[in-house]
């Protein structure tokens, strides 16, 4: 300590630096992240820009530069031409993330609060069918909806997707549903109240904040999914990401085109993450991914 320094002048000055330390740190962390952002957004850039040129005015020498004038013709003939498909993909997706839901979430009900003969191993074995890769199941895959009569349609895919979902659908509400307490479900056995009676009145309105990471999870996953809805499905029920792999390649290709489909495309799920991202985060600290 300097002498004829009071204590309390060196204390407000080292305060004082701790604080410029700590906002230069700040502020250097707050620029590489806005970096990053910068050139994590730079394809979105391109490919809206693109979108709204004109196709003769599309050049690598200007590619980087703004639509002048701006032309919606690409989202008009992105929606003529993608509307089927998007209506595929809205059914496929709809329709298999609330089937996963609803069966991941009895699964977890029943995996986490009955005593079944082998359920140390049952659980595993479920879990297990996260790792097994799509391209390994294919062909028998392939053979099984012909033998049932679903090859090439909209309901095989919900099937493949909601059998391939249900590994992370039961495990997310299995972790979840572990600590609602089992006093609960003893209280309302000894009232009388069934299996069924308690996943209705009991489990179901405690599962919100699991059905909502569930479902944000399943769908994004169900709309991006591209392997089984090139493989499994006839033309006519493809979804929109095999429509846009077609328009892929080739010298004349309309860029704005694809540029506008694969922007339609993204909106669903990037609507879901700007509305629900929240109540995801949420979900997920109230016990989806504890266990």
């Amino acid at each position: 300590m300097s002498r004829g320094v009071p204590p309390s002048t060196n204390l407000a000055a080292n305060l004082g630096e701790a604080r410029r330390v700590r906002r230069a740190g700040r502020v250097a962390l707050y620029g590489v992240l806005v970096l990053l952002a910068i050139i994590y957004l730079m394809p979105v850039y391109m490919a809206i820009i693109t979108s709204l040129k004109d196709p003769a005015a599309i050049r690598l020498s200007t590619a980087w530069e703004l639509p002048d004038p701006v032309s919606w013709e690409g989202y008009r003939t992105a929606l003529r031409e993608f509307a089927p498909k998007l209506r595929n993909s809205f059914v496929l997706a709809v329709s298999a993330t609330l089937l996963s839901a609803l069966l991941g979430s009895m699964n977890g009900y029943v995996l986490s609060k009955w005593r079944l003969p082998g359920e140390r191993y049952i659980f595993p074995l479920i879990v297990f069918g996260m790792f097994i890769p799509y391209q390994s199941i294919l062909i028998p895959l392939f053979q099984f909806l012909r033998s049932i009569n679903l090859y090439g349609g909209i309901p095989g895919l919900v099937l493949v997707h909601v059998v391939y979902g249900l590994p992370i659908t039961t495990l997310l509400f299995r972790n979840f549903y572990a600590e609602i307490p089992d006093e609960m479900i003893q209280a309302s056995s000894i009232d009388g109240a069934g299996f069924f009676g308690i996943y209705r009145w009991i489990i179901l309105p405690l599962s919100v904040p699991a059905f909502v990471v569930v479902i944000i999870w399943q769908f994004t996953q169900i709309w991006n999914e591209f392997l089984f809805a090139v493989t499994l499905a006839q033309p006519g029920s493809q979804p929109i990401t095999v429509a846009l792999a077609n328009l892929a390649g080739g010298n004349a290709v309309q860029w704005n085109m694809p540029m506008a489909g694969s922007i339609l495309a993204a909106l669903p799920t990037v609507l879901i993450y700007i509305f629900l991202g929240r109540y995801f985060i949420r979900g997920m600290l109230a016990g989806s991914l504890k266990g």
